[in-house]
């Protein structure tokens, strides 16, 4: 009887410590507003550049909710701030391939948080759990390097799918990487007014 109690009786504790760590956050996506379409349909995108200070706080902690500002595990053990940038770069690039004007522009973005789940958290957890992306933007000619735009502060994080919903997730094809990605795209093109406006919050159980 002990030997079969003690798996549940794990997750209660581990869903307990989970939380106690974690709050009713309001979140979601938000920036000041949309550019013109009427203005960033005059730009041609010549490239990303994508910075992950050094200064962040990084954790590899195999814990629910990692105190930290880059939280990531689903590349390999290795550069997390790169790995970090070279998901934010694609899904920047996808989200602004629609600027197709006359004047080329550099988009620029600054990272202040990328806190997805941990492995761990995406187990235990059940319909909780938050992937708390947030970042800088600006728009800056290419040849001039004169500001076009921002530098905006915005947030682009998602409720994060766990326990059994994420189990099919991922059986469809699915990942922490695919999800973010999508959303990062979707919210670069809103912010550019290059498509529909994604701005607007939820209240999640997360960290």
């Amino acid at each position: 009887m002990t030997a079969s109690f003690f798996p549940s009786a794990r997750r209660a504790v581990l869903l307990f410590a989970a939380l106690a760590l974690a709050a009713c956050m309001s979140s979601g996506t938000s920036y000041t507003a949309p550019i013109a379409a009427g203005t960033s349909q005059g730009w041609a995108l010549r490239d990303v550049v994508v910075t992950v200070p050094g200064t962040l706080e990084v954790s590899e902690s195999k814990s629910i909710f990692p105190k930290a500002d880059i939280v990531w595990r689903e590349d390999l053990p290795g550069d997390r701030r790169a790995q970090v940038a070279d998901l934010l770069d694609t899904a920047a690039t996808a989200g602004a391939k629609r600027l197709q004007g006359t004047r080329p522009v550099i988009l620029r973005l600054t990272v202040s948080r990328f806190h997805a789940l941990t492995l761990e958290a995406e187990r235990v957890l059940s319909f909780s759990g938050v992937h708390d992306v947030e970042f800088t933007a600006e728009v800056r000619d290419a040849r001039s390097g004169a500001l076009l735009a921002g530098p905006e502060h915005i947030e682009a994080s998602i409720p994060a799918m766990s326990g059994e919903q994420m189990i099919r997730a991922r059986i469809a094809g699915q990942s922490q990487r695919s999800q973010i990605s999508a959303q990062v795209t979707k919210v670069i093109a809103g912010w550019l007014g290059l498509g529909p406006d994604p701005r607007g919050e939820f209240r999640r159980l997360g960290g």
